[in-house]
């Protein structure tokens, strides 16, 4: 899968922006809610590195015909290179993992559904980039079938939420990914491949220090099935494959538009709980699910 630029003249699904956008959505609902789960077995900065080191090592082998070239490209750009990475590999998810410890998975997926406003108010801040109306309407009703999901049809859900110090880590977390996606435009051009190992190996190279801090601070970790299991889904499904669909979205249909990938998380997170945990559906999973499916329709085809 090649994020390098947008290619109108081919049609493979690398092509397809509405199954990238799919993809993360996926992946992250059970990242959320994963982390939340092995939050107190698992230390959130152990959980971050192997995240990255065993994706980075995976994909290495698949990268390895384009690295000769890709890095000398990307090394050209470093400082843009250590930003992008400190953003969406080093402080996201770690911060994400922090959080979780201490607040709900409910309140870090409402507060994540505000990445995609965020996300526009990066690119306007940092390049002048402002919103098409079709592209405002598609998030603006987006964003209300992602409340209607989280709210469980129920406003008064909202208002009963309760914060603490765990969301201000969730809420920092999702600032530095909304600063990574909108600045992806500039990123190195090179294959997908090269740029994911290359941002995984130095996002896991960055979080170094504080996993052996965190380990001699009395957190070490206990590799029991619990950890394997979580480190092997988080390295694989919302590390190597989500980042590489919405990597190549953005490339596709811009980052104002990909970033409504995070809306579907609450999407996901609601239809795995049916599937899996045997919830009921109820009128407003299918209200949410509607509009969000209406609000990307309507954006990715101004976008296209």
């Amino acid at each position: 899968m090649d994020a390098e630029r947008p290619a109108p003249a081919r049609r493979g699904l690398a092509d397809q922006a509405w199954l990238l956008l799919m993809l993360p959505g996926l992946f992250w609902a059970g990242n959320a809610v994963l982390g939340r789960a092995v939050a107190g077995e698992v230390p959130p900065v152990a959980l971050a590195f192997w995240r990255w080191a065993l994706g980075a090592l995976i994909v290495l082998p698949f990268a390895w015909r384009h690295l000769p070239h890709d890095l000398r490209t990307m090394a050209r750009r470093w400082p843009l290179m250590l930003v992008i990475t400190a953003l969406g590999i080093g402080v996201f998810n770690t911060f994400l993992y922090v959080g979780l410890a201490t607040t709900t998975a409910l309140n870090a997926v409402m507060m994540q559904s505000a990445m995609p406003v965020l996300i526009v108010l990066m690119s306007l801040v940092l390049f002048g980039e402002t919103l098409t109306l079709c592209q405002g309407l598609g998030i603006a009703v987006s964003l209300a079938g992602a409340v209607t999901l989280i709210a469980r049809g129920d406003p008064q859900t909202l208002t009963a939420l309760q914060f603490n110090r765990g969301d201000l880590w969730v809420l920092a977390a999702v600032i530095a990914y909304a600063a990574y996606t909108a600045l992806l435009r500039n990123r190195p051009k090179v294959h997908g491949l090269s740029f994911i190992v290359a941002t995984f190996a130095l996002g896991a190279l960055m979080l170094l220090p504080f996993y052996v801090a965190e380990s001699l601070g009395g957190r070490p970790l206990v590799l029991h099935p619990t950890a394997l299991g979580a480190i092997a889904y988080v390295a694989v499904f919302p590390s190597i494959l989500a980042y590489l669909a919405f990597n190549r979205s953005v490339a596709l249909v811009g980052a104002n538009t990909a970033g409504l990938a995070i809306h579907l998380v609450p999407v996901f997170g609601a239809l795995l709980s049916i599937l899996l945990l045997g919830e009921q559906p109820h009128w407003y999973h299918g209200v949410g699910i509607a509009l969000i499916a209406a609000g990307i329709v309507l954006a990715t085809r101004k976008a296209r």
